[in-house]
């Protein structure tokens, strides 16, 4: 009986625009234990293992409430201000995380690419996939303070979900390829300018105040809005807040220059992904 020989050729791809979907599919047993081990990783050998992920965001809620809502007197809407902070952290944290992960793609992971082959657009896509298991994480904890409020607070009445809900997928949606799109085009700069990894902490930090998570886009000047709209995290997080809460003000022009925005990015950054990780591997 003849033994069959299989023969499976790697070679360069040399297509920008050339996505391999078959080969990520035969990959996606690497994917799958990826996104455990990156999930696994963040809470392994603490304490209070998931705990930690609903820690951050319940104490940034109740410092901007304090701070902001307190102290700053900045509106919330008419909606309860722990709701209102918490909700837009949700869309913001899944982004930043996300964002943040795929970032570090080929400077974290350059052994592991020199070693072995694989679809490189694996790394940023389990990282996409275990954030979002943190984010249901999160989103449970929302879902434990919603109620509370709705059933014991007398502002109970000011929110509430609304049909939109239909359409929270796709928001999320929205918010992972973003952070993609932007993620595949920081790391493919860091591939080469190692100085960029420094500021990334910076640039998520100022990100964050230059969208509406603390402050209501109602109290942006009409004028502002065009600003806002080149933001697509803004129209996440406003999105989020007319989703769970009946709050907010989310400008059809804006939605769909934020999904151009997106779009615009995702592509870019594909290709500019795909071109660098031919050679990354000799610079980083």
């Amino acid at each position: 009986m003849e033994a069959s020989t299989h023969y499976y050729e790697i070679k360069a791809n040399r297509n920008w625009f050339r996505l391999d979907w078959r080969e990520i599919w035969r990959y996606r047993d690497l994917l799958l234990l990826l996104v455990r081990r990156d999930f696994v990783s963040k809470y392994k050998q603490t304490v209070l293992g998931p705990i930690w992920f609903v820690i951050q965001p319940v104490i940034m809620t109740v410092v901007f409430t304090l701070v902001f809502n307190r102290l700053a007197n900045l509106p919330t809407d008419d909606v309860p201000p722990m709701l209102f902070y918490f909700c837009g952290l949700l869309g913001w944290n899944y982004f930043s995380q996300s964002f943040n992960g795929i970032a570090s793609t080929f400077t974290g992971h350059a052994n592991l690419f020199s070693k072995v082959y694989f679809p490189r657009l694996i790394i940023p896509l389990s990282c996409l996939v275990s954030n979002l298991l943190t984010f249901a994480i999160q989103l449970g904890c929302f879902a434990l303070i919603y109620g509370y409020l709705k059933a014991f607070s007398s502002s109970g009445s000011t929110f509430g979900v609304t049909m939109g809900i239909f359409l929270f997928p796709l928001v999320l949606m929205h918010a992972g390829l973003f952070a993609l799109g932007v993620g595949l085009w920081f790391t493919s700069l860091t591939a080469k300018y190692r100085d960029l990894i420094h500021i990334l902490q910076f640039l998520t930090q100022i990100w964050l105040y230059a969208t509406p998570v603390i402050y209501p886009i109602s109290k942006i000047p009409t004028d502002w809005h065009w600003l806002f709209a080149l933001n697509p995290m803004a129209s996440v997080v406003e999105s989020f807040r007319v989703i769970f809460l009946g709050a907010g003000n989310l400008p059809s022009g804006m939605l769909m220059t934020s999904l151009i925005v997106t779009m615009i990015v995702l592509v870019s950054g594909f290709l500019v992904f795909n071109r660098v990780q031919r050679t990354f591997i000799d610079t980083v």
